[in-house]
């Protein structure tokens, strides 16, 4: 299935790192999700990795997280595949996915 045009939308990924994945270990988070990115066909444009912060409300018990956004290029139809595997990794705690404006 082909995108109309073949311009593949753009995205901003934000995702927040768990606090027991150590600091030297949050950029190897950053490569299996950008490599899985790679995997089902995006591509990822640009990462920002912004550091421990606290978090606004506990989650899982946390109070803190890793954040990092990213920017990616992937096909609609493969965002859920990607959601579906923040979800289910231990690693990331939350997760946000916009489409960017053309």
């Amino acid at each position: 299935m082909d995108f109309e045009g073949d311009k593949v939308p753009s995205y901003e990924l934000v995702f927040i790192v768990s606090p027991e994945v150590a600091d030297e270990e949050v950029p190897n988070t950053v490569s299996k999700v950008s490599e899985f990115i790679n995997r089902i066909g995006g591509s990822v444009t640009e990462v920002n990795q912004w550091g421990r912060r606290k978090l606004a409300y506990p989650i899982r018990r946390f109070i803190e997280g890793n954040y990092v956004l990213a920017q990616l290029e992937l096909k609609p139809a493969l965002t859920k595949e990607l959601e579906a595997n923040l979800r289910l990794s231990e690693e990331v705690l939350r997760h946000l996915l916009i489409k960017l404006r053309d």
